[in-house]
């Protein structure tokens, strides 16, 4: 592998094992998951940058550790769809020479049979990459990477919009591409702002968040979930299963007796979920969303990933509040 890169490491490997909840996570994060459909994510993205300047040598930190790029790389392959999509949005796309089979956004992408869930490293290797980026250490694929002598920078999963921010200017950083990323995160939080102004008066008013038609949903400790929160609104997920990573199983019962007035469905493209469909579940004709005409039929992909697409989820958000 090229000599541009360098990694001094700052986390024990068996720190980033996945636990239950963060492989649940991923599950939720790929389009298929659990029953078939995406969601949110899990774990916190424990991203920095250091940096003299604008150009390289550069300094980045991920969850593997720091790793000091001395050139800009240009052969790049992305196992995480949200990177690819961060990738694209800071102008660092022609960097990109393949990404994983789940990185669907933006059209062009180069995707190819890459696996994300069941990481291969000689096969990324084949693609004689100059950084590759992850947001999971399954199966120790950054480990036997480095046994390759490839070089890793491993972005785990948002909990916040803030980590979304960090990670935006870490791959700036990284690729070269330090004011697009900070014109990209301006953009995104000016959007977020907007649209949580745009909406008054949600005092005591509550959200259910569907990841598939049996009822898993996400609470405010989710990435998905601090976005509600920046609204003003109460999750009936919250509390429910302390033991679910923040994705408990809730039941029709549960969901009905909470009295939701807002449904967001991110379950839409993966199980043909509606708002026709949800009004069809029994009982659910008594739920203050559906009378009202609050449910959000969201894209699946959007919903899961922890992208510069929040913005338009915020965005769809505050458009069903407002009726």
């Amino acid at each position: 592998m090229p000599s541009s890169l360098s990694r001094t490491r700052t986390t024990s490997r068996d720190a980033r094992r996945l636990t239950p909840p963060a492989l649940l996570a991923l599950l939720l994060a790929l389009p298929v998951a659990l029953t078939g459909c995406g969601s949110d994510a899990d774990a916190g993205s424990g991203a920095t940058a250091e940096t003299s300047g604008r150009s390289f040598p550069v300094t980045v930190t991920g969850a593997d550790g720091d790793l000091t790029i001395e050139e800009r790389p240009e052969a790049i392959v992305s196992l995480s769809a949200t990177s690819t999509e961060m990738l694209f949005a800071i102008g660092a796309g022609d960097q990109v020479t393949a990404v994983d089979d789940t990185s669907n956004y933006p059209d062009d992408a180069p995707v190819t049979d890459l696996s994300a869930f069941t990481p291969n490293a000689e096969a990324i290797a084949g693609y004689e990459p100059d950084l590759v980026i992850l947001s999971n250490d399954l199966n120790g694929i950054v480990d036997s990477l480095d046994a390759l002598a490839v070089p890793t920078l491993l972005l785990e999963a948002a909990t916040t919009v803030d980590d979304t921010y960090a990670q935006l200017e870490v791959l700036g950083d990284a690729t070269g591409h330090v004011e697009e990323a900070d014109e990209v995160i301006a953009d995104v939080q000016d959007r977020i702002a907007t649209a949580v102004a745009s909406v008054a008066d949600v005092e005591g008013m509550r959200v259910y968040h569907e990841l598939d038609p049996s009822f898993f949903s996400a609470d405010s400790t989710t990435f998905i979930g601090s976005i509600y929160a920046l609204f003003g609104l109460e999750n009936i997920a919250d509390g429910a299963d302390a033991s679910a990573g923040g994705y408990p199983q809730l039941s029709a019962e549960y969901v009905v007796g909470q009295a939701p007035d807002l449904i967001v469905l991110a379950d839409t493209r993966c199980c043909e979920q509606s708002a026709e469909t949800v009004a069809q579940r029994p009982a659910f004709d008594t739920v203050p969303a559906v009378k009202e005409g609050r449910i959000l039929e969201g894209d699946d992909d959007v919903a899961s990933r922890w992208g510069p697409r929040i913005a338009e989820f915020a965005e769809s958000v505050a458009e069903t509040l407002q009726g």
